[in-house]
C-alpha cells in the first residue's frame, strides 16, 4: 500500500503537508511552557484559584499567543519590568516611544484575549 501511495507521489505530498502543519503549529505555540505557566499562574493569583479562572486564563494565554509572538512578548515584559525600577535607566524605558509601542502592542493583545475568553 505504501509503495503505491509512494509511486503516486501521495507520499511525498503528505510529508510536506504534515510538516507544514508542524511548522504552522510551532508558530501558533511558540511560547515555551514555563512561560505558559508563569502567565496562568498569575493571572489565576489576580482572578481566584478556580478552575473556571484556570480554564479563563488558560484560554486568555491561548488568545495571546495567536497575536503576539512569544518575542513581542518577552520585548513588552521586559519594558514594563523594567518600568518599575527607579532611575535614569528605568526613566529611559517609561518616556520612549519604541518602548510605549511595545506595551500598547501588548496590552492590545491582552484586551482582545480577554474580551474572547472572558466576556465571549
Amino acid at each position: 500500500m505504501i509503495r503505491r501511495l509512494a509511486e503516486r507521489g501521495t507520499l511525498a505530498v503528505l510529508a510536506l503537508t504534515l510538516s507544514g502543519l508542524a511548522g504552522w503549529a510551532a508558530e501558533e505555540n511558540d511560547y515555551p511552557t514555563d512561560a505558559r505557566v508563569d502567565y496562568v499562574f498569575g493571572c489565576m493569583a489576580a482572578n481566584g484559584q478556580t478552575r473556571e479562572s484556570l480554564q479563563k486564563c488558560s484560554c486568555s494565554l491561548d488568545q495571546l499567543a495567536a497575536i503576539l509572538p512569544y518575542d513581542k512578548y518577552v520585548q513588552a515584559s521586559t519594558v514594563l519590568s523594567m518600568r518599575q525600577g527607579v532611575g535614569n535607566r528605568a526613566n529611559e524605558f517609561k518616556s520612549t516611544k519604541i518602548f510605549d509601542d511595545k506595551v500598547a502592542e501588548l496590552r492590545r493583545a491582552q484586551a482582545e484575549a480577554e474580551i474572547r475568553c472572558y466576556r465571549g
